[in-house]
């Protein structure tokens, strides 16, 4: 279980928030939502942050049951629930159909802790060692050819063997999670990021070990600020000035 659980959440721009956090007394997950290209047709009659919130309480609803589901099957359950909700009026089978990243931790009860990240979102363990795991998917950095990208390449390796996953349209996507475990009695605390927070190591220099000292110590909303902080100093490395960013810092009971 976690002995206390804290988190921050602030949008990127005047357009709604769409990461989410759910959390429970033995997990944490965090959501963000892929704001769709304009002009790019979804097939989809709801906007993303609608499908954050559908997918957020399906998970709610899974962990909160506490029946040890492997997490990748709780997230494939998830989808699932998510697309039926839907209720057959839209085109799911369109690539660019709403869709997020996911990242989520969980104290199981056999005294382990579990980790699940789908698209760029990441996990950061800081162990009681001193050292820090750090769980994140790169696989959208890896597409053919580098960057930028084009809407047709996204679009076409998006959910497909050899480009990127993310929680969106196809329940199969959650086996492809990155996953893992540890003993928990060898893990301090667990910090969960959307990828408006991880700019902080990615793209500015911080080591893990800083980004986990300023969130236990100062809390998540001292690590937003600083990344906030460095985007108006440095600006952006590709893409949009500021993102929708969301930290949560789950510290471990101990007994």
């Amino acid at each position: 279980m976690f002995a206390e659980i804290t988190y921050a959440t602030r949008p990127g721009s005047e357009r709604p928030n769409e990461d989410l956090v759910i959390a429970g007394p033995s997990w944490i997950v965090v959501l963000d939502g892929a704001t769709a290209a304009a002009g790019v047709d979804s097939g989809c009659a709801h906007d993303v942050a609608w499908l954050v919130g559908r997918l957020g309480g399906a998970l709610a609803r899974r962990l909160a049951a506490d029946d040890g589901a492997p997490l990748a099957a709780v997230l494939e359950a998830a989808i699932e629930a998510a697309g039926a909700a839907h209720s057959g009026t839209c085109d799911l089978g369109n690539p660019d159909s709403p869709s997020a990243t996911v990242a989520m931790v969980r104290c199981g009860g056999r005294g382990w802790l579990e980790y699940l990240v789908l698209g760029d979102s990441a996990v950061a363990l800081s162990l009681v060692d001193g050292g820090v795991r750090v769980v994140s998917d790169d696989r959208l950095d890896r597409l053919p050819g580098g960057r930028p990208y084009s809407l047709e390449l996204v679009r076409r390796m998006r959910n497909a063997p050899g480009g990127f996953w993310v929680a969106g349209a196809r329940p199969e996507a959650a086996r492809e999670s990155l996953v893992g475990e540890m003993d928990a009695t060898g893990v301090r605390g667990a910090g969960v990021f959307t990828d408006g927070v991880t700019r902080l190591a990615e793209w500015y220099g911080w080591s893990w070990e800083a980004v986990l000292g300023l969130l236990a110590g100062e809390g998540p909303a001292a690590v937003i600020a600083a990344v906030r902080g460095l985007e108006a100093e440095r600006g952006p490395v590709r893409g949009k000035r500021h993102d929708d960013a969301t930290a949560a810092w789950g510290c471990l009971t101990r007994r």
